[in-house]
């Protein structure tokens, strides 16, 4: 079996959580509730369910998500794909790493926008994909990624996840996998309980040239022995 490595898309693959927190404040100012983009950036990883969830129990309203799930509906149609870049670089160690390893995204965002993104910007082969419609439990429980390792028929000892925010990692971890931080729009010491923080996206892209020759700075023995 293949080793897998295992993406998160926002903030990873993609330069796109200004403008999902751009979508987000809009969608909830139309229902008269008030957020910050922070709020968001804070929430990055969580499926519309949990975010949506989040802020209301943030603002102390009470209501279940079904409730609100116009909310997440109109943030859907807010969010606009063609707005959305890859981050320099990403896009050429994928295609060389897909010969050697299983290559998963395992995202937050709805279904439409997951396919939509990748399909626009990255031909490479994903061998599976999870988006946050999959599950009802988005990060930071592990079920997104426990997904993604049923789908690919993985061992969790022998995978990489790339995370960038403090729910991801958490899920990562709590899914029992070998985490690597890239802190993109967070202090990189929230990215505590990652097993690994990288400096920046060039670090990330030289990261991953290092495993296509099999030269990584801090191979672990499950994938390099």
């Amino acid at each position: 079996m293949k080793p897998a490595l295992i993406f998160d898309m926002d903030g990873v693959l993609v330069d796109s959580m200004h403008l999902h927190a751009a979508a987000w404040k809009a969608a909830f100012l139309e229902s008269g509730i008030i957020i910050s983009p922070e709020s968001i950036f804070r929430l990055e990883g969580a499926n519309d369910r949990g975010i949506v969830e989040n802020i209301l129990s943030e603002k102390s309203i009470f209501g279940s998500f079904d409730s609100f799930s116009s909310i997440a509906v109109r943030k859907q149609a807010l969010f606009n794909i063609m707005d959305v870049k890859p981050f320099p670089g990403i896009t050429d160690p994928l295609e060389l790493l897909s010969k050697d390893y299983l290559l998963a995204v395992v995202s937050g965002s709805d279904r439409n926008a997951v396919d939509g993104i990748l399909g626009r910007h990255f031909s490479v082969n994903f061998d599976a994909v999870i988006s946050g419609d999959d599950v009802i439990k988005g990060k930071p429980d592990p079920d997104p990624y426990l997904k993604s390792l049923d789908y690919l028929g993985a061992d969790p000892k022998n995978c990489i996840v790339f995370e960038n925010a403090p729910y991801g990692v958490q899920a990562a971890k709590n899914a029992g996998l070998y985490c690597i931080g890239i802190p993109t729009y967070v202090d990189p010491q929230l990215l505590g309980m990652a097993d690994k923080v990288l400096e920046d996206h060039l670090s990330l892209v030289a990261y991953l040239h290092r495993l296509v020759r099999c030269e990584p700075e801090d191979p672990f023995p499950a994938i390099f022995s």
